[in-house]
């Protein structure tokens, strides 16, 4: 894999200077006029999941699982190369934009658009000429999990937890249906969930939150 990450470094200059341009060209999400001010103090954790099991579990499939991960979801397993640097995230915290929840330069947000992240990430389920919006009639927590999972009301409702404000399920349990499941297709998209919960959208330790998932539930839509 560090072979086929070393052959996207030139690829991924390209997607920053285009970024750049994008930036440039459609400006930023946040309010026109917004400046952003400084906190005079911010708490941040730069603690990560533990992702050993779930490389150990890539690692472990066959040419063919794996190409058919990339068909459907890119080059999300790559990040696994990739290290996070804990003495920028620290430098980081000051410029935390509470209102927005991502990190602002002045007029200029970090948060990446839809483009961006299908360039980064080489991912076919991104639809660049729809607009994403949250719906005001979706399905329930658990009635996503059903439709992703393929399991039965009962076993997804005996596993949804409580994290702060925000419902939850553990890696424990998408691990063994990553596992077990008879479905190769579902062990695929369990895969590719937990790789948005755990290490792209990383919220409560060791869990996916509701949130990922609403977002992984509409990919395909």
């Amino acid at each position: 894999m560090e072979n086929g990450l070393l052959d996207r470094v030139e690829g991924n200059a390209n997607v920053h200077r285009w970024s750049e341009q994008t930036q440039l060209g459609k400006w930023d999400s946040i309010t026109v006029g917004y400046m952003s001010e400084l906190s005079d103090y911010t708490h941040i954790s730069v603690t990560q999941n533990n992702l050993q099991e779930l490389k150990a579990i890539w690692d472990q499939w066959g040419n063919e699982t794996k190409q058919s991960f990339y068909g459907k979801y890119g080059d999300l397993p790559y990040l696994f190369d990739i290290q996070v640097n804990e003495n920028l995230f620290r430098a980081l915290a000051q410029f935390w934009n509470p209102a927005y929840s991502c990190f602002t330069f002045r007029e200029v947000d970090l948060v990446p658009i839809v483009e961006e992240y299908t360039a980064l990430l080489r991912c076919p389920r991104f639809q660049c000429d729809r607009i994403y919006s949250r719906a005001f009639c979706v399905p329930t927590f658990g009635k996503k999990f059903m439709t992703i999972t393929g399991m039965s009301e009962q076993w997804i409702m005996a596993r949804i937890k409580e994290k702060g404000e925000s419902k939850c399920i553990s890696w424990g349990d998408l691990k063994d249906l990553i596992q077990t499941h008879p479905d190769e297709e579902k062990r695929v998209d369990i895969f590719a969930l937990s790789l948005y919960g755990l290490m792209v959208f990383s919220k409560a330790l060791g869990y996916v939150d509701e949130a990922t998932t609403d977002l992984f539930h509409r990919l395909s839509k």
